[in-house]
């Protein structure tokens, strides 16, 4: 009997992966550092889905396609950086495989080997983790020298000598390299200005279809997910990009546009707060009127008698 093809693969430690990529087993079981130029990473083929029970870091030289945001949109071709995290389900669609290429090299890391360090809590915090591979970070030269500079530190470390300093000096590195993942999206957000106004522009038209077509009355309030998967991106890009533009998250947007939609309603309208929150997709009139104070400095009702 054949298995099913969408039933994902299961990577709960390093060496299943190393394992299914035809590598030697790990020298350390927390921790590897996959570094490969003759293809074997492709073993693993992004169109079979795959769970890991670990963070992945890869390295690709080459994006087998230019990633395309709006009409304006520019990047560098010289390759990039892939992150995904433990629980996350890898490949398995057209989008990771516009991006697939070669993995030359790939940093595993199973969550144990943070314990005890301020890292273990602080990389959840990267929300490059939770993006989608067409999200994928793209290195100019000069970058590209600093990344793969800090992944050599780790694999000389790995390689020549594991004592009672090299899971600081190699925790260290991992930071660093996150700190500098998190600066270069920064530039990424700025050098996709153009096309990430584009989005913006159509965020503010998802949300007014939303109201406009009175989804609220069946579907409650409209969430980030639903946003961005309306704008084929991931939730955590979305917010992180609404942040480089606007200084605020997805759910801030969300929040200003009920309290404009509800000021037009109890400003043009005679229905009760109760109505009102009920149109915009509350479960509770109190939720709203909570929200609505916190926003405005003044419950709805004190907002509606200001135009009488």
């Amino acid at each position: 009997m054949k298995k099913d093809k969408n039933i994902p693969l299961q990577f709960a430690s390093l060496s299943d992966a190393h394992r299914a990529f035809g590598f030697p087993k790990p020298t350390h079981p927390l921790i590897s550092l996959i570094n490969d130029s003759s293809e074997r990473l492709q073993i693993i083929r992004p169109s079979v889905p795959h769970v890991l029970g670990f963070y992945k870091i890869s390295y690709r030289p080459k994006f087998s396609g230019k990633l395309k945001y709006g009409q304006d949109y520019y990047d560098f071709d010289e390759g990039g950086l892939l992150f995904a995290a433990p629980g996350q389900i890898v490949g398995g669609n057209n989008s990771d495989e516009e991006v697939a290429g070669c993995s030359v090299v790939s940093l595993l890391i199973h969550p144990d080997f943070l314990l005890n360090y301020p890292l273990a809590k602080k990389i959840k915090q990267y929300g490059f983790f939770s993006y989608s591979a067409n999200e994928a970070l793209h290195l100019s030269d000069k970058e590209k020298v600093t990344i793969l500079s800090i992944f050599k530190i780790i694999e000389e470390e790995l390689n020549s000598r594991i004592d009672d300093f090299s899971q600081d000096v190699i925790i260290s590195q991992i930071e660093l390299l996150l700190n500098y993942a998190n600066r270069f999206y920064r530039r990424q957000f700025i050098t996709r200005k153009a096309a990430n106004n584009n989005l913006l522009q159509k965020l503010e038209e998802v949300l007014n279809e939303y109201f406009n077509n009175e989804l609220s009355l069946t579907q409650g309030i409209p969430t980030v997910q639903y946003i961005a998967g309306n704008l084929n991106i991931s939730p955590s890009y979305l917010s992180d990009m609404l942040r480089s533009l606007t200084g605020q998250n997805a759910q801030h947007l969300i929040h200003h546009k009920l309290i404009e939609k509800a000021k037009e309603k109890l400003s043009t309208t005679g229905l009760s707060v109760s109505e009102v929150a009920y149109e915009l997709g509350f479960e509770h009139p109190q939720s709203f009127s909570k929200l609505f104070k916190t926003k405005t400095n003044l419950s709805p009702l004190e907002f509606r008698r200001s135009f009488n």
